[in-house]
This record gives C-alpha cells, sequence and structure tokens, in this order.
C-alpha cells in the first residue's frame, strides 16, 4: 500500500487550528477555496501559484496567506516534486481572538526571510498547551505584520450577490439551481454567472462544490463516517464525495479521515 505524503495535524489544545505537511510529491490542485485563514510555507522545488492577482512563481522559503474564500491553486510543473506545510486557522476564532470582523492581507504571496521564519515556526505540529498558547501569539504577530482589519469577509461587498451567496453557505447540501439563484438576484442565468465569477473567481456550481468539501472535511476531521459525511454534504454517493475530494485536496477522504490527530 502507497503511503501518502501528505499528512494532517489537530490537537485537542489547538482545535480552531489544523497542519498540512506535505513531503515532495508532484501533485496537482484543482481551483480551489478553503473556509479558514490559509498560512503556508513552500519547503522545497517550486509551484505556481495562482490566485486573483496572477500566477506567481514561489520557490523554497516563499510565503503564502489567504483569507476565507480566496481562490486560488498551486500547481508544480508537470512531474517536478514539490513540499510545503499549509496552516488552517479558523476564521471565527481569529477574528474573535483579534476583535476584527474580518481581515485582509496585503500580499498573498512573499518572499521574506523574516517572514518566512515566522511562518515556519507557525507551521509547525501542536503537541500540548503551551505549544498552542505560542502558537497563537505567533498568529497575532503574523497578522499585525501582513494583513489588516477589514469591514467584511471576502466577496461580502459584492451586494448584487449577496442574496445567493447568503443562501450557497446555508444550504451547501441543497440541489440549488443556478437559475433560483440568478432569479433571487434579478439577473439572467447568463448574467448571474458572469457576475459570479468575476466576483469570487468561480462559477455558482464551482463555488458550491468548494463549500460542499469543506464542509465534509469539517465532519470527516471529527470522526463522521465517509457515507454520513457525504449524505451531509449533498453528494450523490460516498464515491462522488471520494472523486471530487481527491481531485480538489490530492488525497481521498478516506486517508484523510483516516490520519491520526
Amino acid at each position: 500500500m502507497t503511503t501518502s505524503p501528505h499528512r494532517f495535524h489537530r490537537h485537542p489544545a489547538a482545535p480552531w487550528a489544523e497542519l498540512r505537511d506535505s513531503a515532495p510529491s508532484p501533485h496537482c490542485f484543482r481551483l480551489h477555496m478553503h473556509a479558514e485563514y490559509s498560512i503556508g510555507i513552500v519547503d522545497a522545488g517550486c509551484t505556481v501559484f495562482h490566485h486573483a492577482h496572477g500566477p506567481q512563481p514561489i520557490e523554497a522559503g516563499g510565503v503564502v496567506l489567504l483569507e476565507p474564500g480566496a481562490w486560488h491553486a498551486c500547481n508544480p510543473e508537470p512531474g517536478a516534486p514539490w513540499a510545503y506545510r499549509m496552516l488552517f486557522v479558523d476564521a471565527d476564532w481569529l477574528h474573535a481572538r483579534l476583535g476584527v470582523t474580518a481581515m485582509r492581507f496585503a500580499q498573498r504571496a512573499l518572499a521574506d526571510a523574516n517572514i518566512a521564519r515566522l511562518v515556519d515556526s507557525l507551521c509547525r505540529p501542536v503537541n500540548g498547551p503551551t505549544a498552542a498558547r505560542r502558537l497563537a501569539l505567533g498568529l497575532e504577530r503574523l497578522m499585525a505584520r501582513c494583513a489588516e482589519p477589514a469591514a467584511a469577509p471576502l466577496h461580502a461587498n459584492s451586494a448584487e450577490l449577496q442574496a445567493a451567496l447568503r443562501r450557497l453557505h446555508a444550504e451547501p447540501d441543497a440541489g440549488i439551481t443556478v437559475q433560483s439563484l440568478a432569479q433571487e438576484c434579478g439577473m439572467s442565468a447568463t448574467r448571474f454567472i458572469r457576475r459570479f465569477k468575476a466576483a469570487t473567481g468561480m462559477t455558482p456550481g464551482s463555488y458550491r462544490l468548494n463549500l460542499r468539501l469543506n464542509g465534509a472535511r469539517r465532519l470527516l476531521a471529527s470522526g463522521t463516517a465517509l457515507s454520513e459525511a457525504a449524505h451531509a454534504m449533498g453528494f450523490a454517493d460516498q464515491a462522488h464525495m471520494q472523486r471530487a475530494f481527491k481531485a480538489h485536496h490530492a488525497l481521498t477522504p478516506g486517508n484523510y479521515a483516516g490520519m491520526p490527530r
């Protein structure tokens, strides 16, 4: 049985954080987004970071910073291995900790040695309460240096799309049609899809799939069975969830659920 190059770490002392540690591999990712703040560092190789500000090459030591809902994909040259670590931080916890409604990173890709050292220290497994406190303080330092408070979360300023976004976030498991979302926003389906993609970087269908996958990941991390997670998030069946999960996360939901935490 092939060992996955990807490892996820969680600890009860820091339930608001999850670390992904990916050893060298040529895995590529589809365009996706996370519900959490994502703080990453490339450990080896080189990748191309695709995001709203354009494609950027990131070499070893480079840092990636993403707000919840920021679409992106990091992919190496075909067949070229790369390694990275990514820390996912619960948005509600971080906002409460900092006393803000939302945060925006000034830059999403950095090649700064001082920031890289800080991110390297954050992207390490938590092994107890002391490490959790150290991580929380380190996150405060990072956000103070690299981000500013924002009036609203990403995409919340897209007033004409708010009805659709609220419904998608409230019911990611529902079989909502593009036509019904467009009608709620007072647009034709064609115009709605165009405006939605311009605002979020994704089509409504891709956006909903990402919401479902993020929800499935949370359920699996909490110990929910694969079949139950698939049903709860509106997938046709477990196989449907598995295909989508692997395409977006480069490992199967079973691999993810079975990792020690």
